[in-house]
């Protein structure tokens, strides 16, 4: 597996679902667009994309979170070619634990 490989996206975890599903339409669409543009980036890609602004999580190794739309932030982890999406929050800090 390689950083110039192209991402696989790992969307089938209960916690993460629920809430995409309890999303709105209007928010639907906004985060299916930043699916459909991470379905065709590299690794190496998702990394220097700023507007994804992935960020690692601290004291939480091989955990980040990346910006689906403005309002909406997720927690992944990188298994190999998946990322895997673990949670969705609806602030910037929400996605760390704080509150």
């Amino acid at each position: 597996m390689s950083n110039d490989d192209k991402l696989l996206l790992d969307l089938n975890v209960p916690l993460f679902q629920k809430k995409l599903f309890e999303l709105d339409a209007t928010e639907v669409k906004k985060v299916f667009k930043t699916f459909q543009k991470l379905r065709i980036l590299t690794w190496n890609e998702v990394f220097r994309d700023h507007g994804l602004k992935w960020e690692q999580i601290k004291n939480e190794q091989g955990t980040f979170s990346i910006i689906l739309s403005l309002s909406y932030r997720a927690v992944v982890e990188r298994d190999g070619a998946f990322m895997l999406f673990q949670t969705l929050h609806l602030d910037h800090d929400g996605a760390y634990g704080k509150r």
